[in-house]
Order: C-alpha cells, then sequence, then structure tokens
C-alpha cells in the first residue's frame, strides 16, 4: 500500500457548507457558480452590443430550465434507459429527484445524472424559444451564449470532480487520483482534465471576440465553442472509465457518439460566415 503515498487521495465531503440548516452540496454550488459567470459575462456582452436591459432579463430562466431539463433527459435516455423506463415509478424519477425503494418507500437523491450533450441540446431549443418570444437574432444570441458556455462547463466537471463521478481509467502517472468512495485504484481525473481544457476554450473565444466583436451573430462563436468543447471531449473519453455497462466492448462510447454531430455543426457553423445571419430560424 506505500505506492498509494505517490497519488493524489480524493474523498472530499459532499456537502459544502450548510446555512439555516439546509445543506448545499458542492456539485450544487458548482453548478450555481458557473451559471452566475455565465450571467454576469452575457450581460456584459449585452450592454457592449447595446442590446435593452428588458431583453436579457427572460434569458437566465429560459437557460437555466433549458440546460437543466435537457441535462437530465439526456441521462436517463442515453446512459440509463433500461432503468427510467422500466417502469412509471422509475419514469417519474426522472422529473422528481426521489428514488422509490423495493420496500415501497421513497428517498430524496437529487438529480444525480446530468450529461453534458442533453445539456447543450436543451440550451439550443430554450434559446429558440427565447428568441422566438422576444424577436431577437437566434445566431446572434447564440454567438453570445458561446462566448460564456466553456466557464460554465469548467465549473460542472468541477461539480463532477468534487463529487467523484465520471472517473477516469486506471493509470499510473503521477498526477493520478485516489477515489475512494470508488475503489483504491489511481485513476485519470477526467473532470480535471476537461474542467482545465474549457477554461482555457473561455479564454480563446473571449480573444477572438475582443479581435473581431463583429463577428457575433455570424454563428462563429457558437460553432467555435461546439468544435472545441466537442472534439475535446471526444478525445478525452479514451481516459474516462465507461460510465453503462452497455459501452463495454463498443469502438466508440455513447459521449463520443454524441460527441461527433456537435463537432460536425461546429465546423459548419465556423465556415458558414456572414450566411448564417440570412437563416431566420
Amino acid at each position: 500500500m506505500l505506492h498509494l503515498i505517490n497519488y493524489i487521495l480524493w474523498n472530499p465531503d459532499h456537502e459544502a457548507f450548510r446555512l439555516f440548516g439546509l445543506s448545499l452540496r458542492w456539485y450544487s454550488l458548482c453548478w450555481l457558480i458557473g451559471l452566475v459567470l455565465a450571467y454576469l459575462l452575457v450581460q456584459r456582452l449585452y450592454k457592449e452590443q447595446k442590446i435593452k436591459d428588458e431583453l436579457f432579463e427572460p434569458l437566465f430562466i429560459y437557460c437555466f430550465f433549458g440546460i437543466l431539463v435537457g441535462a437530465r433527459l439526456g441521462h436517463c435516455f442515453f446512459y440509463q434507459p433500461e432503468h427510467f423506463l422500466s417502469s412509471w415509478q422509475h419514469f417519474i424519477e426522472i422529473f422528481i429527484p426521489i428514488h422509490f425503494m423495493a420496500d415501497g418507500s421513497w428517498k430524496f437523491v437529487g438529480y444525480e445524472g446530468l450529461a453534458s450533450h442533453g445539456g447543450t441540446f436543451g440550451l439550443m431549443v430554450a434559446l429558440y424559444l427565447y428568441c422566438k418570444k422576444t424577436g431577437m437574432k437566434l445566431w446572434h444570441v447564440l454567438d453570445d451564449i458561446a462566448i460564456a458556455t466553456p466557464i460554465t462547463a469548467c465549473f460542472i466537471r468541477l461539480g463532477n470532480l468534487m463529487n467523484s463521478e465520471i472517473i477516469g481509467k486506471t493509470t499510473d502517472v503521477p498526477w493520478a487520483f485516489i477515489f475512494e468512495r470508488i475503489d483504491m485504484m489511481p485513476r485519470h481525473p477526467g473532470q480535471l482534465y476537461e474542467a482545465m481544457a474549457y477554461a482555457l476554450f473561455f479564454f480563446v473565444g473571449w480573444y477572438f471576440y475582443r479581435k473581431h466583436p463583429q463577428r457575433v451573430g455570424s454563428g462563429f462563436f457558437f460553432g467555435l465553442c461546439l468544435f472545441l468543447i466537442f472534439t475535446f471531449r471526444f478525445f478525452i473519453e479514451y481516459t474516462k472509465d465507461i460510465q453503462v455497462d452497455f459501452e463495454q466492448g463498443m469502438m466508440f462510447n455513447m459521449g463520443q457518439l454524441l460527441s461527433i454531430p456537435f463537432i460536425i455543426i461546429g465546423i459548419v457553423c465556423m465556415k458558414g460566415g456572414n450566411w448564417m445571419k440570412k437563416i431566420e430560424l
């Protein structure tokens, strides 16, 4: 067991702190920080672009519910359909954060499964509805949101790290983490790899925005965001352990398969240029 001291032992408490008897978990806190930072960044972009305040106010609500609903449905339908579609009780668990026990009782578990691919799709649907409601140009909104999205993705992955979930494959690299809740094997901290990459992608997008602010509305920033995040996501999957049993033996796992369409869309949007403005959605 002496060799284990060469690695990072990881077993943080789920709970960040308690306030007035209520528990706030690290995962929820990371989600909250990521969403608040995105909110402030997009608010700044709207002000710089001289967009009316009343057009910004409902944006956060649309984004919050779009991401949450999309991420939840994405996990349940893509990763655990055999559970959530096996009975009416389990189907209810998709929408209500409880788990029905074998003896007929239930317990509160929170939304333990959230998929980034589903969250991305849910966000796109929510932004479409927001634009229909406000009259904003969809490509303009998509570009603004895309500039801020990587910082939110960064904190979501930090939340996964605090939860010791989406763990990496076993490895002997000196920076390996031992996720004590899972086993005592040194593993790739895939969540940390992603968090660091997404933070870098945010600065890349911000740099391009400062150099070429006139490209907002062309679809370029939306495409850049999708291409960077999901291309990295495709390759980082090789360092991750399988999340569900049916991925065993697959050439590409579910995360990789779901990344491919987003990579293609990203390339198309980046190359589309000004003609994207002519597409009314």
